[in-house]
């Protein structure tokens, strides 16, 4: 049952890989077929679009997991931590009371206002089958942010940014190989 609940905690980044590996393939193989036999998939470039849009979107909710969406943090330079995570979190139901809306009106305009015949160029596939991904990923966004607030409030875990540098450690190991490599010169 643990497996279940971790890949269910890890889906978007299972969806994006797959996604990801797929239209890379399927571009190469549109590269190859073109450059050797002068000939071309016309379903491939279309595809390929569309699975890199469905990237996009699972991306962005794979990024609110790990609470590493952009934020514009210098006002907060002089506040305390925890000021910080309160005020954080009030921007985060603004974020989820869009997302909410965003997924209300996505669910309108697939079931009830768009064309019912519209499709693919080349597929042929029903579009609706495209415009889905955004109330998945925006119900998904919405779950993560809740869960990394939740993480960050309830359970007082210390969110870090993946894309944070902690500059002492990179000086650090910056020094340490500038002094192997300058004892390695004499």
């Amino acid at each position: 049952m643990s497996k279940f609940w971790g890949f269910v905690d890890n889906i978007e980044s299972y969806i994006c890989r797959t996604l990801l590996a797929i239209f890379v393939c399927l571009l190469f193989l549109q590269v190859i077929v073109r450059t050797l036999f002068a000939f071309s998939f016309s379903w491939v470039e279309e595809l390929s679009i569309y699975m890199f849009v469905w990237f996009v979107f699972f991306g962005a909710s794979y990024a609110a997991k790990m609470g590493a969406h952009n934020r514009v943090t210098f006002q907060f330079k002089f506040l305390s931590p925890r000021a910080i995570k309160y005020i954080e979190a009030f921007a985060d139901l603004f974020w989820i009371f869009f997302n909410v809306v965003f997924v209300y009106l996505a669910l309108d305009f697939i079931f009830n206002k768009m064309n019912k015949f519209q499709s693919s160029q080349t597929l042929g596939f029903h579009l609706s089958w495209v415009y889905i991904v955004l109330p998945i990923a925006f119900t998904l966004m919405t779950i993560r942010v809740i869960q990394v607030n939740y993480r960050k409030l309830v359970l007082d875990e210390e969110m870090v940014d993946p894309d944070s540098i902690d500059l002492d450690a990179v000086k650090a190991e910056a020094e340490s190989h500038g002094t192997s490599s300058s004892e390695g010169e004499k």
